[in-house]
């Protein structure tokens, strides 16, 4: 495994001479989020932060002050173990009007190391998985395992959810390595299920994939991922390693406004990869919130 020493030296050095300039249009468009537009996040903030829960609390959804904001949820099917396998959930939210699909997270020394091990590289999707996605689309294979070891349970679990509740939405959450197993289900479940929409909302997420990637998903998920003050995990791995970000990003600056940034890695600092140029810069106790008042945990 590449050391955080080495890796992170060597991000800083190329940040240093190798970043893109700044797209000046984009930096332009550039918008902050009303107060109204910051709140409509909050239950899915709540969802994502759910994940962390043991799969015997999220089953009966008895989880306490996470699962009673959302009181009105309905689990259909939750699994895990935390460890080897990430907690995961899904059910309905009438009050949403969605299936919601969770993955949990890990901590910032976890995927951090995940991020930069130097045997996790890029690799194609599993055709098997992702019939139809062009080879072209390359994903980190430490976070395309994780995302392959669930993949199935969670599809059947969407399906059956869709069905009991006659739903046609379906939103995928998730903070951290969750974020990163649920952008890759983005991909997954629309493969295999259609006549429904799916919408990806994640939190904290490492970059997952080349440039292919990042354009497959602009051109094929509908993805927010609000990134929070200097919290260093949205810009690894780096982009010198080929890691691209897709578009999508809400950042939260210093004095908590909300920013939407329009494009991939946008440089602007008012967007995590200019607020965090390399990981130096970064705060590791950014990385699970405040969101709006919710930190990441159950």
């Amino acid at each position: 495994m590449l050391t955080s020493r080495a890796f992170f030296a060597s991000f800083a050095f190329v940040a240093v001479t190798g970043a893109s300039p700044l797209n000046h249009a984009k930096r332009q468009s550039i918008t902050a989020l009303t107060t109204s537009q910051i709140n409509t996040f909050t239950p899915f903030t709540r969802f994502a932060s759910t994940a962390y829960c043991n799969p015997s609390t999220t089953s009966n959804w008895s989880c306490g002050a996470n699962c009673a904001a959302n009181s009105d949820f309905i689990p259909v099917a939750s699994g895990g173990d935390g460890s080897s396998i990430q907690f995961w959930y899904v059910g309905y939210s009438p009050s949403q009007e969605t299936v919601v699909v969770a993955h949990q997270g890990t901590d910032t020394s976890h995927i951090e190391a995940i991020a930069t091990d130097a045997n996790a590289f890029l690799e194609s999707l599993d055709p098997s998985l992702f019939p139809g996605v062009p080879s072209s689309v390359e994903a980190h294979s430490g976070f395309a395992n994780e995302q392959a070891k669930t993949a199935t349970q969670v599809l059947s679990a969407v399906q059956t959810a869709i069905s009991q509740h006659g739903a046609t939405k379906v939103t995928l959450v998730g903070h951290s390595l969750g974020g990163a197993i649920s952008l890759l289900d983005g991909i997954y479940l629309p493969l295999h299920i259609s006549g429904v929409t799916f919408r990806a909302v994640v939190y904290g997420c490492p970059r997952v994939g080349n440039q292919d990637f990042a354009n497959y998903v602009d051109s094929h998920i509908d993805f927010t991922h609000i990134t929070n003050k200097k919290d260093p995990v949205p810009i690894v791995p780096g982009r010198f390693l080929g890691y691209v970000g897709a578009s999508g990003e809400v950042h939260i600056s210093e004095d908590n406004s909300w920013f939407s940034c329009p494009g991939q890695d946008n440089a602007s600092t008012q967007c995590s990869t200019g607020d965090v140029p390399n990981i130096f810069d970064g705060s590791t106790s950014d990385h699970d919130g405040p969101y709006n008042g919710v930190s990441m945990g159950c």
